[in-house]
């Protein structure tokens, strides 16, 4: 397994390219008085298969953003480029399709169909891909074969987590947008989840936007992008990454 994850991951780099262009995004809310501006105007490129981690803190913006990147809200002024297509150009119906098929998301709260189990809540995933990945072979990945059959009040918090990564993988996305995936979970299965993602980016070549206070994981990503105020204040490359399993905080 780890002989494959090395070839996966030096093919993915032979491929990369720029996959995700952001340019002049501006974002506010409200009117008048009350309006605060959230995104003011800048610019951020990620390369496909790149694991890039957005850190600030509350109010900087970082959800903001990557709920723009998911088409869930749309910026004031500015674009936001994926493989070519910008988002801004796409009627309702295409953006829709766009993010059932290109796109998957993680977040803190685990959003799973209670009366489904960990399978079947992984398969409503796999049925909105023209391309997903197999199921058994993901259950494995996940840790979770196992417990497949299970409900999701029968699962702990971080199988719970595993559950949910498994059924926004399983659509095989271009990019996995995660928002505080770790937020709701202790230490060791804040961790658990970490390597996980981990190995999801290495097997799989998803191009990876995580949003988290946590300081530390911003040594496992390859790009590192610190916001604050709606502005990006650092933009780089990690040149020296530490596995998830090393992470200390």
């Amino acid at each position: 397994m780890k002989y494959n994850i090395t070839m996966i991951r030096v093919t993915k780099g032979r491929s990369r390219g720029m996959f995700l262009e952001i340019k002049g995004i501006k974002k506010s809310f409200g009117t008048g008085d009350s309006r605060v501006n959230v995104l003011k105007g800048f610019d951020l490129e990620i390369e496909r298969g790149e694991f890039c981690v957005l850190l600030g803190p509350s109010g900087s913006g970082k959800s903001t953003l990557l709920n723009i990147i998911g088409g869930i809200d749309g910026a004031d002024a500015g674009s936001i480029t994926i493989q070519g297509e910008r988002l801004e150009d796409m009627k309702e119906k295409k953006l829709s399709l766009y993010r059932r098929k290109h796109l998957g998301y993680i977040f803190q709260m685990y959003n799973l169909i209670p009366n489904l189990t960990v399978r079947e809540n992984i398969e409503v995933g796999a049925y909105l891909s023209d391309r997903p990945l197999d199921v058994d072979e993901l259950l494995h990945t996940l840790g979770l074969y196992e417990h497949q059959r299970k409900l999701s009040n029968q699962l702990s918090g971080g199988q719970q987590q595993r559950t949910a990564i498994g059924r926004a993988i399983v659509k095989n996305p271009d990019i996995l947008l995660c928002d505080e995936p770790t937020g709701a979970l202790d230490y060791n299965t804040s961790k658990e989840i970490l390597k996980l993602i981990e190995t999801v980016n290495h097997k799989y070549g998803n191009t990876i936007v995580m949003v988290t206070h946590n300081d530390a994981i911003k040594d496992m990503a390859d790009r590192v992008v610190k916001l604050r105020d709606g502005m990006i204040r650092r933009n780089y490359q990690n040149e020296q990454k530490i596995p998830a399993a090393d992470l200390e905080w």
